[in-house]
């Protein structure tokens, strides 16, 4: 088994991307099985540049491999918005509901539909050279939230081709099309085809 850092503290990514893993000789470990306290800034102004950071950094402190991403959702009627600034769209400690409650109300002087997409950038680095995976999932925003089964912008989120929202849809569903799903599962197949060049 081959140990790999998962640059993360969110237990929802962890338990994704350890199912997306689960077929292959890496184990999948976190920040939060390290117990560290680690504070890292992610100030590219891309996704792939703010998951480079975030590799080169744990890489840097703990020197085993690491995968890492970053991932946010970009609405068409907002030039893109909230991009990078997903997380953090309300404000640098804002809530899930504070970054929702934000962009709804930037919204509302829209027609809907609400065209939007879910991007991911992931990454592994050794050390030496990053492979990267890229994956998204189109879908629209509605304005009031449904369901409980996600995180981030989730209940505001329906993909294109359902009726019910990412927040709706059982786990195994949701991860099988998502765009985490997508950007690790690319990233799981090219690190796979770099170990068997070695």
């Amino acid at each position: 088994m081959s140990r790999v850092i998962f640059a993360t503290k969110n237990m929802g990514k962890v338990r994704e991307v350890g199912d997306i893993f689960s077929d292959t000789d890496y184990e999948i470990i976190s920040l939060i099985d390290l117990d560290n306290k680690l504070e890292i800034e992610e100030n590219a102004d891309t996704f792939e540049g703010n998951a480079k950071i975030k590799a080169e950094i744990v890489f840097e402190k703990f020197k085993m491999p690491v995968i890492a991403d970053d991932s946010g959702i970009s609405v068409e009627q907002l030039g893109g918005k909230p991009g990078v600034y997903s997380a953090r769209y309300a404000g640098r400690n804002a809530t899930d509901e504070d970054n929702n409650d934000k962009l709804v109300w930037e919204l509302d002087s829209y027609p809907e539909p609400h065209p939007a997409k879910y991007v991911c950038v992931s990454v592994y680095y050794n050390g030496i050279d990053f492979t990267t995976g890229y994956g998204e999932i189109k879908g629209k925003i509605i304005r009031i939230p449904r369901g409980n089964n996600g995180f981030g912008y989730d209940p505001h989120f329906v993909p294109d081709g359902y009726n019910v929202t990412m927040a709706e849809l059982p786990s195994g569903e949701k991860n099988s099309i998502s765009h985490r799903a997508k950007a690790f599962g690319q990233l799981k197949n090219r690190m796979k085809m770099t170990k068997e060049k070695i």
